[in-house]
């Protein structure tokens, strides 16, 4: 029986004041994931006075969450709720779309899915 494979790559950009996360979710992500990740980023976004994050969720080989770490990716979006300007979501699931809608409820900035990597990219850019 070979190992799951699960777990988030994070990159992290910085020009100025912006941040440009990427973020590549494979598998179904666990609690011990965000407990590794988490701290990554909450240092990355505490470095910049007054950051504006553009993220990028590559969600092509993200099967999930498991229900305590969908509750800390809630709680990791309202902690840096204010700092998000754009998030787009790339995906292959109709589940990813519904999440990137029910996330937009929660965050100030926008959320945008999107099947295509390209037209993520350059919406990011805009």
């Amino acid at each position: 029986m070979s190992p799951i494979k699960h777990g988030l790559s994070i990159g992290i950009e910085r020009v100025g004041e912006n941040l440009f996360l990427s973020l590549k979710g494979v598998g179904k992500l666990t609690h011990a994931d965000y407990e590794i990740f988490t701290p990554l980023i909450d240092s990355a976004l505490a470095s910049v006075k007054e950051p504006k994050v553009d993220v990028l969720i590559d969600g092509t080989e993200l099967e999930g969450w498991e229900l305590r770490a969908a509750w800390d990716d809630f709680k990791l979006g309202l902690k840096h709720n204010n700092e998000f300007n754009k998030i787009a979501i790339y995906g292959n699931k109709n589940w990813q779309e519904i999440a990137a809608k029910v996330g937009s409820w929660f965050l100030s900035g926008e959320v945008k899915y999107f099947e295509n990597l390209t037209n993520a990219t350059l919406w990011l850019k805009k």
